[in-house]
């Protein structure tokens, strides 16, 4: 295994990771590697949360074995990606990715690629692929360890835990980062970002998360090339963007996003919006809700996609569906086309999918159906597929804002119970016997002409 200058093994009895903190699963991959030869460590962000003592979400493995390779190996086995090929390997309740050891960048076409035809133009992919702007389009180069841990993108990211010794490799210093609380680019920080956006959003993340500081330089240059974060493809920022929020960190992570310029470029009008007052008042349900977030992950509550972005961006959407029902919209079509013109604002830049989008209208529209207890048919409003985290959406406000908590205990209780409390009601809970108009099915999200 290649030496470098900076190259630093800490042993078995200087760190405190052991076997039995490591997933079985992933303890059976790295040994049926070594035993067929290959260099195998366990390596990312399961390294470092084992030596801060925290428990890691999943583990990654890199290897010396191709992606061919490691098929062979292991029949679990399926390949993924495009920019660069990784191994998933899937156990009945874990999935672990395991990637091939990095290199340097070379124009030399992909062997795994289909041959060209003799006497033709060779059409195969090159395995480095960058865009005229910096940005890396293909990556798969195969090198050593050393080179690997180069190519990650922080230091504190970039250490291995080797099965054949126990030891931890590190070749960045990573060691030194983890234990002064440090995020530093490996390499100019500059160009790390230029090569791929969304790292900007990973040192977000992990400052938050781990509680870290941004180190000086990595900083500046976030800042300085926050605008080209909408250089990455919206599905991909939707998904850093749910891994931010949802992380236990949401309340930092949103202070870090709106410090470092990262919020404006992914939300503009949402982020303009919170720049202007509403009737003298600055908008700062969001902080509050964010917040709120990070108790319910904190006690192990579930936060689902849509009822983060119904709490996030809920009181712009109110008040964008406030202008419609002035114009003489009805209610629910209001918040159509509010939510409709939020996420076409958002589709070019974090790409929320459609089946969320009319999940966080139906949120919404329950918002107005609460009002009325019992109203017409309680127990349709029960099975709506969105009920509970409307009803969550509403226990937040109430917290956030101090009122409301009436109506959110008259709907918690009903639907603990699934029997009506006693309520004064008048003609339309027992009086009204005539048919109900048949609902319209509703479909896409789109606004009314007003």
């Amino acid at each position: 295994m290649e030496q470098s200058q900076t190259h630093r093994i800490i042993h078995r009895q200087e760190h405190p990771i052991s076997r039995a903190m490591i997933s079985p699963n992933v303890l059976k991959i790295l040994y049926r590697l070594k035993d067929n030869g290959h260099v195998a460590f366990l390596v990312g962000g399961g390294v470092r949360d084992l030596l801060l003592g925290r428990e890691p979400k999943d583990f990654d493995v890199a290897t010396d074995a191709t992606p061919g390779r490691i098929k062979k190996l292991f029949r679990n086995c399926r390949l993924v990606g495009r920019r660069f090929r990784l191994a998933h390997l899937h156990f009945t309740n874990e999935i672990v990715e395991v990637s091939t050891f990095r290199g340097t960048t070379t124009e030399e076409p992909d062997e795994n690629a289909p041959p060209s035809i003799p006497g033709h133009e060779d059409t195969r992919q090159p395995r480095h692929l960058v865009s005229e702007d910096g940005l890396v389009l293909r990556d798969n180069v195969f090198g050593s360890p050393s080179d690997d841990a180069k190519r990650r993108d922080f230091t504190v990211n970039a250490l291995a835990y080797n099965i054949v010794d126990f030891s931890i490799l590190d070749f960045v210093g990573g060691m030194k980062d983890l234990e002064s609380g440090v995020i530093r680019t490996i390499g100019d920080p500059a160009t790390r970002f230029v090569e791929d956006p969304v790292r900007m959003l990973r040192a977000v993340r992990f400052a938050a998360l781990l509680g870290f500081t941004v180190e000086g330089k990595t900083w500046q240059a976030l800042v300085e090339n926050a605008p080209g974060i909408i250089r990455a493809t919206p599905p991909r920022l939707y998904e850093e963007v749910l891994k931010l929020f949802l992380s236990g960190e949401a309340a930092a992570s949103y202070q870090h996003l709106r410090l470092g310029g990262l919020f404006a470029p992914l939300f503009p009008g949402f982020d303009e919006w919170l720049a202007r007052e509403t009737e003298c008042f600055p908008h700062a349900r969001i902080g509050k809700n964010l917040e709120w977030i990070d108790t319910c992950i904190a006690v192990g509550d579930t936060v689902s996609a849509p009822l983060l972005l119904a709490l996030m961006f809920g009181e712009y959407l109110e008040e964008q569906a406030n202008f419609y029902r002035k114009q003489g919209v009805s209610p629910q079509d209001a918040i159509d086309a509010a939510v409709a013109d939020f996420m076409t604002e958002q589709a070019p830049l974090v790409a929320i999918p459609h089946r969320v989008a009319l999940a966080v209208r139906e949120i919404m529209i329950l918002q107005n159906r609460f009002g009325r207890m019992p109203g017409k048919r309680p127990q349709s409003v029960l099975a709506r597929p969105a009920f509970m985290d409307a009803l969550k959406y509403l226990r937040c406000y109430c917290e956030s804002t101090g009122e409301g908590s009436d109506v959110a205990a008259w709907w918690e209780k009903y639907a603990e119970n699934k029997v009506l409390p006693q309520v004064a009601v008048g003609r339309e809970e027992g009086g009204d016997n005539r048919r109900p108009r048949r609902r319209k099915r509703r479909g896409r999200v789109t606004a009314p002409s007003v």
